[in-house]
């Protein structure tokens, strides 16, 4: 499975966005452009790198690499819709995402790794991708050997840690460790401080 394993904070800091909660602890003291010479790119920037610097912190944020974020804004333009919306709707329902917006990880980061490990199962059947995308009646549930110990067997402290605002497209359980998808996000539940207008301009040119 292909991944960016370039340092969270390293990119946080070239995005100007806190894209990991270590990395908005970090920023706090030491931010701009990372780089020797990063002093000297300092002006005004074009149209061009504002709409590409947007894309990039977006698909940083989300966690995907630049061949399944332009697939992605492929198929939200193809949708009916505004296609910006489409496509913060389609990030919403990864799988990896729905797991973060849980509380039953502390990161998108953790949460991809999770999956990734098969510590889930959709609709009762083990799952490994994290890319799955979700639909309204689904649920997700962490695997009851997963429960047994290790990083689950505190799973209510970590919700308590990561506390997410209520999403009116899914409802956790975490008693019974279950995720229900209720219905389809809305626009002001994605991420907040995007302007997907700018990504939608920057792959129509």
């Amino acid at each position: 499975m292909a991944r960016d394993r370039s340092p969270i904070v390293k990119q946080s800091r070239r995005e100007g966005y806190a894209l990991h909660p270590k990395a908005a602890k970090i920023m706090v003291r030491k931010s701009g452009i990372p780089g020797q010479h990063a002093g000297m790119r300092a002006g005004k920037p074009s149209l061009y790198n504002t709409q590409l610097r947007e894309k990039q912190k977006v698909r940083r944020t989300y966690g995907l690499l630049e061949k399944q974020f332009a697939r992605l804004m492929k198929e939200a333009s193809r949708r009916e819709g505004l296609a910006g919306e489409n496509l913060l709707k389609l990030l919403e329902l990864r799988l990896d995402n729905t797991v973060y917006r849980a509380g039953f990880a502390t990161s998108r980061r953790q949460a991809r790794q999770l999956v990734g490990h098969g510590h889930f199962t959709l609709n009762d059947k083990r799952v490994d991708i994290p890319s799955i995308r979700v639909k309204a009646g689904d649920i997700i549930a962490v695997r009851a050997k997963s429960l047994k110990g290790g990083f689950f067997s505190n799973l209510s402290d970590i919700a308590a840690q990561n506390s997410q605002k209520d999403l009116g497209w899914l409802k956790a359980d975490i008693k019974k460790a279950t995720i229900t998808i209720t219905g389809i996000p809305a626009r002001d539940e994605a991420e907040e401080d995007i302007n997907e207008q700018l990504i939608v301009e920057y792959y129509s040119r």
